[in-house]
């Protein structure tokens, strides 16, 4: 029995179809390779896969070459039509009158930039001033624009720095009265204290000086003066660091 006709049908597996294109892909090109080799034929061919990556196939010449011959031979018997007298008087009359256009537009630019002006009559020249008045003033009117804008900008961002200087001066405060605190801690810790001067030592007693009324030194009889008095004075006169005489 001869072998039935195998009816052709998607593959649902994925991986199978992958598979199955994989090895129809390379019988291909085979196929595709040996009637340009034996029939001396030019081949191209492009394949897409169903994730839309390509694979072509070229004979000996480059596939743009081929397609540049696809592409002359398929459009080579369609029927061009040949334009009528009506419309090639129509396209005549419209590149005249777009010369003519061209003409005066850059004659108009040749006015603007000063050249060309001599044959130019009092009202032209009118208008030519009025022309350049109004692109000054557009051209003044936007650079002041410009000028403001980048000057508020400057402002915010003059603004934006203090705001941040600020903050970082409250940071930064905290820490640097700590610091001098410290500092100043350590220099008094280091620094030893003034001494004091010494108090003078009292003169020699003279026997015979006499008591004035503002005196409070009192004196006995004989003109010497007592042990609690001497006492007293010496107490008053010497430092704090030597040794109190007491009146017994």
């Amino acid at each position: 029995m001869g072998r039935g006709r195998v009816q052709l049908l998607r593959i649902e597996n994925k991986i199978r179809r992958q598979v199955t294109f994989s090895k129809r892909r390379t019988g291909l090109v085979k196929k595709a390779q040996e009637i340009s080799v034996l029939c001396d034929a030019d081949v191209a061919l492009i394949v897409f896969s169903p994730k839309g990556k390509l694979f072509e196939y070229s004979s000996g010449s480059s596939m743009e070459r081929i397609l540049e011959r696809y592409e002359r031979c398929s459009y080579a018997g369609q029927d061009i039509t040949t334009p009528s007298l009506d419309s090639q008087g129509e396209c005549s009359t419209e590149y005249s009158k777009l010369l003519r256009m061209v003409d005066v537009m850059q004659r108009s630019l040749r006015h603007l930039n000063g050249e060309e002006v001599d044959a130019l009559s009092i009202r032209e020249l009118q208008d030519l001033e009025m022309q350049l008045d109004t692109s000054l003033k557009r051209t003044r009117s936007r650079k002041n624009q410009l000028m403001v804008e980048s000057i508020a900008q400057l402002k915010k961002k003059e603004k934006e720095l203090k705001e941040l200087k600020k903050q970082l001066t409250k940071k930064a405060d905290p820490r640097e009265d700590f610091e001098a605190q410290t500092h100043n801690q350590g220099l008094a810790s280091l620094a030893t204290p003034p001494c004091e001067p010494p108090h003078p030592l009292p003169g020699p007693i003279s026997p015979n000086r006499p008591l004035s009324l503002g005196d409070t030194s009192q004196g006995n009889e004989d003109g010497e003066i007592d042990a609690g008095t001497l006492t007293r004075l010496t107490n008053t006169t010497l430092p704090h660091w030597m040794p109190r005489l007491t009146g017994e």
